[in-house]
């Protein structure tokens, strides 16, 4: 719907025009991650019997740094789980988001579905550990300094691969579904973040609660936080839902900057000091 301005003088109207920019520009500044140029690049390389593909992004500096696997939305490797992998590489860690839809990218809930629900638990799975396994073989990387990110369905997929992979140290969690089977819970040697919203309901705060006690009680180490008035997918700008919740993406990714560091960074190796 076309607006029009009321009729101002133009002291007035220049003073509209400069406030707006001054809010346009607080807001973008409280978006965390800032987009960043692309500092990263299309990766494909045969991994044992995978063909890994996916999106690559370096820190600047010689030596070795930790490293993480990214784990997309449903949406597929879009632009901003890129701008995500770009962030943490810019905090000095080397970053691969593997490609679970082989170039495929979702624009709408539909598609996104479809894509999601072609995936086999076993292959996704199959897929990350050939990520870490790369991690773990470059030279640029601290092999016994590996963490997993994901949102959403790529949330889900990073607990499970810290399930499956003991020597994963770190793990956050952007609203993606608990283990349940206390099995798998058992096998979680991975530090644990989770960043979950009060209103979401897949999973929703009972859900998130019931996780965290039962990491507790197998003695996990588990920082979990609830954000009151944010749903599902809070944290991406970009959400079709509206639900982009600034002060909690800027919170939480505060949260997972400083768990990384703390876990992956400044923790002795290879043993974990408690």
């Amino acid at each position: 719907m076309n607006r029009t301005l009321p009729s101002r003088g133009p002291r007035t109207l220049a003073a509209l025009l400069l406030a707006g920019a001054l809010v346009s520009t607080s807001a973008h500044a409280a978006t965390l991650p800032k987009p960043l140029p692309h500092r990263g690049g299309i990766f494909t390389q045969k991994e044992g019997k995978i063909r890994l593909s996916g999106y690559l992004s370096l820190p600047k500096g010689a030596g070795t740094h930790p490293g993480i696997v990214a784990i997309q939305e449903w949406w597929g490797l879009d632009d901003w789980v890129k701008a995500q992998a770009d962030s943490l590489a810019a905090h000095g860690y080397v970053v691969l988001a593997p490609d679970l839809y082989a170039g495929r990218v979702a624009y709408d809930q539909e598609t996104a579905h479809q894509l999601m629900s072609g995936l086999v638990d076993e292959d996704v799975m199959a897929i990350l550990r050939a990520a870490v396994d790369h991690l773990r073989s470059r030279e640029d990387v601290r092999a016994q300094a590996i963490g997993v990110i994901g949102w959403c369905m790529g949330g889900k997929y990073a607990i499970r691969l810290a399930a499956s992979d003991p020597g994963i140290r770190a793990c956050v969690m952007y609203y993606g579904a608990p283990l349940t089977d206390p099995a798998q819970i058992r096998n979680v040697q991975a530090a644990v973040l989770g960043n979950f919203g009060a209103l979401d309901q897949g999973p929703s705060p009972e859900q998130v609660k019931k996780f965290e006690a039962a990491l507790r009680k197998a003695d996990k180490p588990v920082d979990f936080k609830i954000y009151p008035g944010a749903g599902h997918a809070f944290a991406n700008e970009n959400n079709p839902w509206g639900g982009y919740r600034p002060a909690a993406a800027r919170d939480a990714w505060q949260r997972t900057l400083a768990f990384f560091d703390r876990e992956l960074k400044r923790a002795s190796l290879p043993g974990r000091k408690s």
